[in-house]
């Protein structure tokens, strides 16, 4: 590793530090200006100015602000957040463990699917400029782009799931089946690899194949549109004008020289729509039943439970910042160009 390479590696770490600083400070600033009394919207409008401050005493929002951010500060660096006001005050760390690991395992095989189909749509879309597959590829990114996550995700419900029963309409695994299965990772296909219960795979893949191709769809326009941008530019550039006149074949020209010098900005974007996955997992694990952190988020929020509220937004910004800071890593790897 280059000195240069290293010195950005670690600047970009440190500037990290700061960055989730602001983030979960907005966090914590939000809860506090949002209308309403959160001790009173959890015990109900009867509740005694007695039993709200005994409440209120117990989490600490009777103290000067001050010091709660500092609690907060605590809270988001031990990863301690404490006891959910519901859910029988079950620590928010032991929910959002259980939770967590079920949306990333809903992000990953989505981002996958958005960046191969969107990337070669693009591709195809960029060799056969002004044809009519161009103008079709170009006319589905914009009309897959527009629809909302929830109403794709209830009409494939209702296409591959009612109508043709193909998929399973929703959960995780069939209940059959997860009462005897053994997660002690919550990644589910993963432990059921390596228990060799391939019965359970099957039913852990059969019931992540919807949503996850709901979320990747959802936003496969946006890479058609930027890779073909790209690499409308860059066929048209000097270097592959020489590989056509030495006899190059016009495929490999398209997806190998150019489509991997398109790459650098793609991967900027992968890390940007993996963030963006992460919030529209909010709609797609509410659609289709999925139980991860972002139906998790919902449900807290519906029951105003303002301690889990306030942690797993904490959670899902560091989170972000994080995939931002691998991403930009890795970026410096592929360009040499990018160096403090």
């Amino acid at each position: 590793m280059s000195a240069s390479l290293r010195k950005f590696i670690i600047t970009r770490i440190l500037l990290t530090i700061p960055m989730v600083l602001i983030l979960i400070t907005l966090v914590f600033i939000i809860m506090r200006i949002l209308p309403g009394d959160p001790i009173r919207s959890q015990l109900g409008p009867r509740v005694t100015e007695a039993q709200a401050d005994v409440l209120r005493e117990r989490l600490g929002l009777n103290r000067p602000l001050i010091v709660q951010y500092g609690d907060f500060l605590v809270e988001m660096i031990t990863f301690d957040f404490g006891n959910a006001l519901t859910q029988g005050e079950r620590p928010i760390k032991d929910e959002l463990a259980e939770k967590l690991p079920a949306t990333i395992e809903l992000s990953i095989p989505a981002v996958i699917f958005m960046a191969v189909l969107g990337v070669w749509s693009g591709a195809y879309a960029a060799k056969n400029r002004k044809k009519p597959v161009d103008y079709i590829f170009r006319l589905l990114s914009i009309a897959v782009y527009s629809i909302p996550i929830f109403v794709m995700g209830l009409l494939f419900q209702i296409l591959f799931s009612v109508r043709l029963p193909v998929f399973p309409l929703a959960g995780r695994m069939d209940t059959v089946m997860l009462v005897s299965f053994d997660s002690p990772t919550n990644f589910y296909v993963i432990d059921a690899i390596i228990t060799g219960n391939w019965p359970a795979l099957g039913s852990a893949l059969a019931h992540l194949a919807l949503p996850a191709f709901t979320l990747g769809l959802a936003l496969t326009g946006v890479f058609v549109r930027l890779t073909r941008v790209n690499m409308i530019e860059m066929l048209q550039s000097d270097f592959i004008t020489a590989g056509r006149a030495r006899g190059i074949p016009e495929r490999r020209l398209v997806y190998k020289h150019a489509l991997r010098n398109t790459f650098i900005p793609i991967l900027t974007l992968i890390g940007l729509q993996f963030a963006a996955l992460m919030a529209g997992a909010v709609l797609t694990e509410t659609t289709f039943s999925w139980p991860g952190i972002g139906r998790y988020l919902v449900e807290r929020i519906e029951l105003r439970d303002y301690t889990a509220v306030q942690s797993t937004i904490g959670v899902f910004a560091m989170f972000v910042a994080g995939i931002s800071l691998i991403m930009d890593i890795l970026y410096a790897f592929i360009d040499p160009r990018i160096r403090y």
